[in-house]
This record gives C-alpha cells, sequence and structure tokens, in this order.
C-alpha cells in the first residue's frame, strides 16, 4: 500500500463524502457547506490510496498567533497505518512556533492527541453552540 499526500483544495464532493461517511461524522449531512469549508481553510492535507481519499485533516488559522485544527480523519479501514499522524505533522509544519496550536478531541482520539504533543487545556473548557440532529450533539 503506498499512500500518497497531497494540498490540493479542489477536492470532489463524492470524494469527501466517502470519507466523511465512513467516519459517521455528521457533517457530511451537510455537503455543499462542507466542501466549501475545506476549499476556505487555510490549509488542507490529503491520504490518497489509489483514486481513494482516505485521510484529511484542515487547518483555519490567523496566520500569525493561532491554528485551529477542525477536522482530521483517516478512514476507519486505514486506521493504525500512521496516516494520521502524517497528515497532523504535515499541518504542524506551518505553524511550528506558533502562541496557540488548538483542537477539540473526541474522547476515542484523546491518546492519539496525547502521543502527537497536544495536552488538556489548563482548566480551560471547549465550548460551543452546535446546530445539531443527532442525540450525542445535544447537551442536557
Amino acid at each position: 500500500m503506498t499512500i500518497l499526500y497531497s494540498e490540493r483544495r479542489d477536492l470532489e464532493l463524492k470524494n469527501i463524502l466517502y470519507l466523511y461517511e465512513a467516519n459517521n461524522w455528521e457533517s457530511a449531512k451537510r455537503p455543499q457547506e462542507l466542501q466549501a469549508a475545506l476549499r476556505n481553510s487555510r490549509h488542507v492535507v490529503t491520504a490518497w490510496d489509489g483514486g481513494s481519499l482516505v485521510g484529511l485533516g484542515n487547518a483555519i488559522s490567523d496566520g500569525h498567533l493561532v491554528v485551529y485544527y477542525p477536522h482530521l480523519l483517516v478512514h476507519p479501514d486505514y486506521h493504525g497505518k500512521g496516516i494520521g499522524k502524517e497528515l497532523l505533522s504535515r499541518l504542524q509544519r506551518y505553524y511550528q512556533g506558533f502562541h496557540m496550536q488548538i483542537l477539540v478531541a473526541n474522547p476515542g482520539a484523546i491518546n492519539f492527541y496525547a502521543s502527537q504533543g497536544f495536552e488538556k487545556a489548563g482548566d480551560t473548557q471547549a465550548m460551543w453552540i452546535h446546530h445539531s440532529t443527532e442525540d450525542a450533539y445535544n447537551a442536557d
């Protein structure tokens, strides 16, 4: 298996949806917005196995102090092969020395991000206004 990495932003919607749906990401239910969001990110790095999009990470940044990594996902069939680590590494090359590199980790990803140098942000608490139809995201 040879994985090729790219920074092309002109991703076809069918490729994006293949990856996001395989990971059960709710943003796949908003395909046009998802495609536009990726296109307008500061950086996008993708992983390809032949013609299949098998991994993606993106960054949103002010370009000087702060970068936020909103999406890092790898197709479930490719987990454990170092693709997520490589995607994150490629993104972080752009933001070395920034005051803050921020992400919000789901419980199942905390150990992965900790292994990449991320740590809990002191006593801060992630907060959001999230418009979702999924019960898993609704506050009690």
